[in-house]
């Protein structure tokens, strides 16, 4: 397999795979956006509208347990994508667009404060009663040969995501806890979860932003760390999707959902699932945690840790509503990472006591705010008044510059465009320094909104100028207006151009 990453070349590869599959070339190509994963997509598309997502995955066993799982899926009737072409040797291959809405960001956009909202239950009942169909009828045609990079959620498996939390949260974040003492709960936990039967699909990913929303239905994504496992795995999965922020009363109601439709399929002992369901959740939030260090602390991708403080008040209201196994050493490491969580949020090297750590004993433990947060985003020029006044008289918050990047306003063909016309998003996102300007306004950013929403504050101003303000200010406004808006659902994001009254129909401002 060539390794090579280099855009032009896999975009000249992809443009080959769709002109095969659909007889006709690729007029663009847009990049997607996969900050999970280390796959790199796009979206192809053809002069009759045709639309493709073309994928490189750097892993070849990956790409093939993806492949074998969307063909067996899609013969089963399951909504998954289309397989249109693939080139294994090349990693790389072509699927059905399923569009740009996930669970989560139906939810976010429903949402307008802490209140899960009502409208969006009746798609998570759907997604529920798709689950057992996938689980089940799915699991009996899936070729488990293929699974990647284990083929059952065994002890083995039970240990590496255990492991993966004490590594990448507990000691990146370093949280005092006793390793033998510890290994003796991981132990405790697996012997436990082992009793569960396992002769079953475990879709591994199963949360909100791994759903596509197309036509009002829901369309999977995503599962190929699938393997075979037990049945309550994948809903603990979802119902405890972190900023899913899905109340215990409603989860319940959705487990019974959930229960109903598996019962069409297989005998079920409600009893029993509900007691595995709460150690099948311990496991999958300390996966999560371990997945928001290694993502947020390691690799640099900070929006991951803004999703610690959810899963935090997720995993200590199951601690305190009981266990149906003792894991004393993980309570204590936990109570002290929601110490360690509120010192982050409120800005200090040590944080105060917190004499009870459920999510109940402060906003901040949550990672939920007070009292509501407006979050300013504004566009300027900096040849028109420059910076922009705080009319909200609290003072906080960043203006950047933007002059130094590559300016599309000197090209003729970008004159009368904007930052938010796809021609200069797709200008600018060629640029590498502009990827680097990006990812240093994002760590201030999210830092900074996640403090403010933690102790309480009201209002935060971002600014972006720029000599006209009309292609990189704007293009790194709506860019981080829809970021923030995605990642801190609590806050009130609003997006201005002050100079959208000057922007010219033909020519005319240099931005």
């Amino acid at each position: 397999m060539q390794s090579t990453t280099d855009p032009a070349s896999l975009h000249a590869r992809l443009s080959a795979l769709f002109a095969g599959a659909f007889g006709f070339p690729a007029a663009s190509i847009q990049n997607l956006r996969a900050d999970g994963s280390d796959r790199k997509l796009y979206r192809l598309i053809g002069g009759d509208g045709t639309t493709a997502v073309g994928v490189f995955g750097p892993e070849p066993e990956e790409n093939r347990a993806f492949l074998s799982y969307s063909r067996s899926l899609r013969l089963a009737g399951l909504p998954v994508p289309e397989i249109y072409a693939a080139d294994e040797a090349a990693g790389i291959y072509l699927e059905e667009d399923l569009g740009d809405v996930t669970l989560f960001d139906l939810l976010s956009q429903m949402r307008t404060g802490s209140q899960f909202p009502e409208e969006v239950i009746p798609f998570y009942h759907r997604v529920l009663r798709l689950l057992p169909q996938v689980q089940v009828r799915g699991g009996a045609v899936i070729d488990y040969s293929v699974a990647w990079p284990h083929p059952e959620f065994d002890r083995h498996a039970m240990m590496w995501d255990l492991n993966y939390f004490k590594y990448h949260f507990l000691k990146l974040a370093q949280i005092p806890f006793h390793e033998g003492r510890l290994e003796e709960d991981f132990g405790r936990l697996c012997d436990f979860l082992l009793t569960a039967d396992r002769s079953h699909f475990l879709y591994r990913d199963f949360q909100s932003r791994n759903i596509m929303v197309r036509n009002g239905e829901p369309w999977l994504i995503d599962y190929q760390g699938g393997r075979r496992g037990a049945l309550p795995y994948d809903v603990a999965s979802l119902l405890f999707d972190a900023k899913a922020a899905i109340p215990p009363a409603l989860r319940q109601q959705m487990v019974e959902e959930y229960l109903d439709a598996l019962e069409e399929l297989v005998p079920v002992d409600r009893a029993e699932f509900r007691y595995q369901f709460r150690g099948f959740a311990v496991v999958r939030i300390l996966q999560a945690m371990g997945a928001y260090g290694y993502r947020g602390w390691f690799q640099r991708k900070e929006h991951f840790l803004t999703s610690i403080p959810y899963a935090l008040a997720n995993i200590t209201q199951l601690f305190a509503d009981g266990l149906p196994v003792e894991l004393p050493e993980i309570t204590k490491a936990l109570a002290a990472a929601v110490i360690h969580c509120q010192a982050l949020n409120e800005g200090k090297e040590e944080g105060r006591a917190v004499t009870d750590p459920s999510p109940q004993s402060s906003a901040t433990a949550q990672g939920l705010p007070e009292r509501g947060l407006t979050v300013h985003i504004t566009s300027f020029s900096y040849k028109r008044g420059g910076y922009p006044a705080d009319g909200t008289g609290h003072g906080g918050g960043f203006v950047f510059d933007c002059r130094s990047l590559h300016n599309p306003g000197r090209y003729p063909e970008y004159k009368s465009l904007t930052g938010k016309d796809r021609a200069v998003v797709e200008f600018l996102e060629r640029e590498k320094e502009v990827e680097k300007f990006w990812q240093d306004v994002c760590g201030l950013a999210q830092r900074s909104v996640a403090a403010y929403l933690g102790r309480g504050f009201s209002d935060i101003s971002l600014a972006f100028g720029c000599t006209g303000g009309q292609h990189r200010s704007v293009y790194f406004a709506e860019r981080l207006g829809d970021y923030l808006g995605k990642h801190f659902p609590a806050a009130i994001v609003e997006v201005r151009h002050r100079e959208s009254g000057n922007w010219p129909s033909a020519g005319g401002v240099q931005s």
